[in-house]
């Protein structure tokens, strides 16, 4: 087995951990507290695992010694795995803004913030450090899986730090006379992190299926070529 082989494996399989570890944690604590963000980012991250299997999968696959390389089939397996994790999260992120805005005409959520504080700073650190050595080593081994992992543990990262932000304005919120309104902060924090976290799946299912067609159009005219 290459060593380019052994290290995307080995991110892959990093991410994976990391990603049951933050959904594990994320969804039971998120429940506890009452907090829909927290059990947001653990969903996402749950979402993240099942992906990251399929990325194996693929791997797996793409690196087996007898499968053909040269068909337009391999060709297109990378990018069909990238446009299935795509459309995966950007339903997930509409699911998420639909139960946020729910949440908001109903009157918002109480949560215990002091906890989640911990948990905000807790994932943060550990997303962020996930996506810097996931993306440091995906450069140098040029995998295109290993680099969408990378986007995944971006978002997770920005997820993470607006749940930090958010529940810092709540829990100063709390010590005004506008301690009503922190009861808005938690589902607000999820519409703001749905709305902007859709802005990548789409790019990344745009870009898939750019490819997917570039290969289709190129495979057509090979086919062509060779019936004249």
């Amino acid at each position: 087995m290459s060593s380019k082989i052994q290290q995307e494996r080995g991110l892959l399989l990093l991410s994976t951990v990391s990603s049951f570890s933050f959904a594990v944690i994320g969804i039971v604590l998120g429940s506890i507290v009452g907090s829909l963000v927290i059990v947001f980012d653990g969903a996402y991250s749950l979402v993240s695992l099942a992906l990251t299997m399929l990325s194996l999968g693929a791997a797996h696959y793409i690196n087996k010694p007898e499968v053909d390389k040269n068909t337009p089939q391999f060709a297109m397996i990378e990018p069909s795995v990238i446009a299935i994790k795509g459309s995966v999260i950007a339903v997930m992120c509409l699911w998420s803004f639909y139960s946020a805005v729910e949440a908001i005409l109903a009157g918002g959520r109480d949560i215990n913030a002091g906890v989640a504080l911990a948990f905000g700073m807790v994932s943060v650190v550990g997303c962020y450090a996930t996506y810097r050595y996931i993306k440091l080593k995906s450069q140098n081994i040029d995998s295109a899986l290993a680099q969408a992992e990378a986007k995944q543990w971006v978002m997770d990262t920005v997820i993470s730090v607006a749940v930090l932000a958010g529940f810092f304005i709540a829990k100063l919120l709390m010590m005004t006379k506008y301690a009503d309104y922190a009861t808005y902060a938690d589902p607000v924090m999820v519409v703001l992190a749905s709305v902007y976290f859709i802005i990548v799946p789409v790019k990344m299912v745009w870009h898939s299926v750019h490819e997917l067609l570039d290969i289709r159009h190129h495979h057509g005219h090979q086919l062509a070529h060779a019936m004249k």
